[in-house]
């Protein structure tokens, strides 16, 4: 039953994500707009009432850096409207691989995200799968971090397949892997990987037995696919029988399609988080609305959410 006091609205880049959402959470979407100049400058306007209401704003901010400031415009927009609480639903948060200095004089995105968001008024933030958890910490406002894992794990465990060995596609993947190797009580493999700059691999090593074994490689985001179709080589080429990838996001930029549908990946599954830019065969999708729905809910609510950490926490 629609809640009055709760108003959903949806960004440009997550309209099909957010219709789902609304659904599962059992309302329509708000009413807002963006106008634009014709210069390119656009401004978002709410064309019903949001005061004293709660209202959650949805949008992953994947390039280009118009779809971040749309949701700091609307930010704007409803704490200048007398909204109540402004809660912003970022399934993918973008520039979150830029989580530290890694080199000399360069910025660090990710905070610089957190202080944008926080300047423009947001009261909370829900997203999932962080690129760095430490990213929780930038922030001053409650964070939701969702695991995409809630989803993955159900599916691997209905394949009924006793052949699986869990896979890190690099040295820092290795946590995040090895929950979902003690989950199923299965062994851990870790493609060990150097980079002589970003998007080029420049040697890639296996670490661990996967010879006659089904490889499941787990990694928060899939973006050229370099990394995920090599390292998926790299395992059949050392005895693996099978190779399939669990990736939450699916940025796929540049070759990675391509990539993808030549590679020798059984199949390669993902969520919703971000809009698919064309069909692959063997790619297969899982819907985080329901899950986003049910933590919007129990936040209104004022409920636990635990439940949807266990398998984090493992």
């Amino acid at each position: 039953m629609a809640n009055n006091r709760v108003k959903i609205f949806s960004c440009s880049a997550s309209k099909d994500l957010a219709e789902k959402i609304a659904a599962s959470y059992g309302q329509e979407l708000g009413n807002v707009e963006v106008q634009r100049f014709s210069d390119g400058e656009f401004t978002t306007v709410f064309n019903e009432t949001v005061r004293g209401c709660d209202v959650f704003l949805i949008q992953s901010t994947v390039p280009p850096t118009d779809n971040m400031f749309e949701l700091l415009l609307m930010i704007d927009a409803a704490k200048r409207a007398s909204a109540r609480k402004i809660i912003a639903v970022i399934p993918y948060y973008g520039w979150a691989r830029q989580d530290r200095k890694d080199q000399p004089r360069v910025a660090i995105g990710a905070k610089l995200v957190t202080n944008l968001l926080e300047a423009a008024g947001v009261d909370r933030v829900m997203t999932m799968d962080l690129h760095a958890d430490q990213i929780q910490g930038f922030f001053e406002v409650p964070v939701d971090h969702l695991f995409a894992s809630s989803l993955f794990a159900p599916y691997l465990k209905s394949l009924n397949n006793d052949n699986i060995i869990i896979a890190a596609p690099d040295a820092g993947g290795s946590k995040r892997a090895s929950a979902y190797a003690k989950y199923l009580h299965t062994d851990l493999a870790l493609c060990y990987k150097q980079r002589k700059k970003a998007n080029e691999i420049s040697s890639m090593t296996i670490i661990g037995d996967v010879k006659g074994k089904d490889v499941v490689i787990i990694d928060d985001m899939v973006d050229t696919a370099g990394t995920l179709t090599k390292s998926a080589q790299l395992f059949i080429e050392h005895g693996a029988k099978s190779v399939r990838a669990i990736c939450t996001h699916a940025v796929l930029s540049g070759p990675a399609y391509e990539r993808i549908e030549n590679s020798v990946l059984e199949e390669l599954i993902v969520t919703d988080t971000i809009p698919q830019k064309r069909e692959c065969e063997k790619i297969k999708v899982l819907s985080v609305a329901d899950m986003f729905a049910d933590i919007m809910k129990k936040a209104i609510n004022f409920e636990s959410i635990s439940e949807h950490f266990v398998f984090a926490n493992q």
